[in-house]
């Protein structure tokens, strides 16, 4: 017998793109949740309120020490909103889901605390097409995100302690960096970190990080230029 449906409500499913942090884990994991740690108490709320991915991929574990791992993580408030590069024997029920085919998306998400001072608005952002860049014509404040995994992002203006930005190309501050930069969020080993004034509390390309008390003392106000070199970030003033 076939059941009409009469209810003229309907389900709406849509869509959403989030820019994920993706966590690749290597052998042995307790010295690696160990440089975790090292990374969540000198850059605090790095994985708050952040979707994360793990990536498993050529990483040689069974099921057990999985679930031990994603139990450790939770510890870290580390959530994992799912799994990939995983074999599917590995996983089970009450584990993340199983991801595949990320991709980069379009979206510039610049989310604020609730604050007295303004967001930073898209509207500021000029998106050039062509060269896949964007220009922020304001200052980022505390609390404040510019992410675009498309290419290139320019501040004009300071990115205040608390702050980030996040580029899937390179990042340009044509002011102080008090926040956190991080180039080639999504694989670019040959983006680069350009600033008019380095005081940052960490900087990453690549998925390489290095915090404030990593970097030379002479370049610390300065402006700097910052680029990977054998999966280290090397930095020189510039002229």
């Amino acid at each position: 017998m076939t059941k009409v449906l009469t209810d003229a409500r309907s389900i709406r499913i849509k869509g959403r793109s989030f820019l994920a942090v993706m966590l690749s884990p290597d052998l042995p994991i307790d010295d690696w949740l160990t440089r975790l740690d090292d990374l969540a108490a000198r850059s605090a709320g790095f994985f708050l309120g952040r979707p994360v991915v793990l990536d498993l991929t050529d990483l040689q574990i069974d099921r057990p020490q999985l679930k031990e791992l994603i139990a450790e993580l939770a510890k870290r408030n580390v959530s994992i909103m799912g799994i990939e590069g995983a074999r599917p024997s590995i996983l089970g029920s009450g584990m993340p889901p199983a991801l595949k085919g990320g991709r980069s998306v379009s979206d510039i998400e610049v989310p604020a605390k609730e604050t007295a001072d303004p967001p930073v608005k898209a509207a500021a952002a000029e998106t050039r097409a062509a060269t896949q860049s964007i220009v922020i014509r304001e200052p980022v404040r505390s609390g404040q995100s510019v992410i675009f995994p498309e290419g290139d992002v320019t501040i004009i203006g300071s990115v205040a302690s608390g702050a980030e930005v996040i580029a899937g190309g390179s990042v340009h501050i044509y002011g102080a960096l008090r926040g956190r930069a991080m180039a080639g969020s999504i694989g670019n080993a040959s983006a680069q970190i350009f600033c008019r004034k380095l005081e940052a509390e960490l900087v990453a390309i690549d998925g390489i990080y290095k915090m404030a008390e990593d970097m030379a003392p002479n370049l610390r106000g300065q402006a700097v230029q910052l680029w990977l070199e054998d999966d280290a970030i090397m930095a020189e003033k510039l002229i």
